[in-house]
């Protein structure tokens, strides 16, 4: 009996050590990638496929809130694991850090009050430290750039008028449209495959390659068996 418990105890604790723990960062001001419900729980479509690929890798996976444009200083100082966190993968940010294959494409747009003028916009906010801050910088300078660690600043700024437009990815867009229905798309939509042709990607340590390739694997597997299929309904479908 002595030898069966211990066989046991044994293996339990085999199993114990072999289980992976990773710890993903997000900023969760982000619908509907990730952001926070009632109870403080971070939830939203990147909080469900970590925890998808978690589960085909047999890992233990935890979330943790982190401003956006520190996302990558904390990967590189390895305060966590790994990033999904609606990060578009660009060649600025894979000399930094290793990248995931796409898991979900990225494009971008403009929203302001419906009935704006868009030949009149002048001020436009963007989040903090993103590819979308990057683009209107860089390839729109008749605009002034207004950045937000937050979003949810950028609705209350632009319902006061005090921007007129924000630029974004048209997932997070069409969120705020949804909750906030004197907005509407304006302008054109943007497609420039310098910033946004990439799509959006898990991001890790240099360090860590063996845990993009598992988490490659396991993209592989939830879009054959139609978990992935379910997750973007669940959060992407208009309803």
């Amino acid at each position: 009996m002595k030898k069966l418990l211990l066989s046991t105890l044994l293996i339990t604790t085999a199993f114990a050590v072999s289980a992976k723990d990773i710890s993903f960062a997000m900023e969760p001001t982000y619908p509907p990638f990730e952001f926070t419900n009632e109870k403080g729980e971070i939830i939203g479509f990147d909080v469900d496929i970590a925890n998808a690929l978690c589960k085909e890798m047999q890992a233990n996976c935890t979330f943790k809130s982190q401003a956006f444009d520190a996302l990558i200083q904390g990967l590189k100082q390895k305060r966590f694991d790994a990033s999904i966190s609606g990060m578009g993968i660009t060649e600025a940010r894979k000399k930094q850090v290793l990248f995931t294959e796409p898991y979900f494409s990225s494009s971008a747009a403009f929203i302001a009050k419906k009935g704006t003028d868009f030949t009149k916009v002048k001020t436009i906010g963007v989040q903090n430290g993103t590819t979308y801050q990057n683009y209107i910088i860089k390839e729109k300078p008749e605009y002034e750039v207004k950045a937000y660690a937050s979003f949810q600043d950028a609705l209350l700024d632009i319902q006061n008028g005090r921007i007129d437009a924000i630029f974004g990815d048209i997932p997070v867009l069409v969120d705020m449209i949804k909750k906030t229905p004197e907005l509407a798309f304006a302008g054109e939509k943007i497609d420039n495959k310098t910033y946004f042709g990439n799509g959006l990607g898990i991001a890790a340590n240099k360090a860590n390659q063996e845990l993009i390739d598992e988490f490659n694997q396991a993209l592989i597997k939830i879009r054959q068996n139609g978990e992935y299929q379910k997750i973007y309904d669940k959060w992407m479908t208009a309803k």
